[in-house]
């Protein structure tokens, strides 16, 4: 039997609801201020048909561009081939919901100005290793204690045959 071409093709897992978590959908979900510049990621909720973005969108972050009454049009990157593409698709609101991608940065950006602040009160020059992120290093060496842990030689078990 050959594969259908359908619209919904091979999302029988992928709009599933998750375990306990069928029924009525949350008001909060509706009650979500969306702008113009939002970062969003796309969540298919299968519970909702209307304003179902096609499943290659699931799981993807965009850019709002339009805000309408129960729905935001939302710019995400596709790879078509040799180009990346940006697409506009519109989404109801049950399938969007904020990023969180960008929190650390803008976390990062109001820590930072509150150092600057800081220094520019007492006359200090920051280093510019200071405002910058420092990849984690190797873990320090150091040497094992064999006083209360002996060794153990790893062998593996002799097949053994019943009949």
């Amino acid at each position: 039997m050959t594969n259908t071409n359908g619209y919904r093709r091979g999302t029988r897992y992928l709009f599933a609801r998750p375990f306990r978590k069928h029924g009525v959908i949350p008001l909060s979900t509706y009650m979500k201020v969306y702008k113009r510049g939002d970062i969003v990621d796309i969540k298919g909720n299968g519970a909702i048909q209307k304003g179902l973005p096609h499943k290659f969108y699931h799981g993807k972050t965009g850019r709002i561009f339009n805000v309408t009454p129960h729905a935001v049009g939302v710019i995400v990157n596709k790879q078509v081939r040799n180009r990346i593409m940006q697409k506009r698709i519109n989404v109801r609101i049950e399938h969007v919901k904020h990023s969180n991608s960008r929190l650390d940065f803008l976390n990062r950006v109001k820590k930072i100005e509150l150092l600057k602040k800081e220094a520019k009160e007492k006359n200090i020059k920051l280093d510019e290793s200071q405002l910058k992120r420092k990849p984690i290093g190797p873990r320090p060496a150091h040497f094992v204690s064999t006083k209360n842990n002996e060794p153990q030689t790893v062998n593996p078990i002799p097949y053994e045959f019943i009949a």
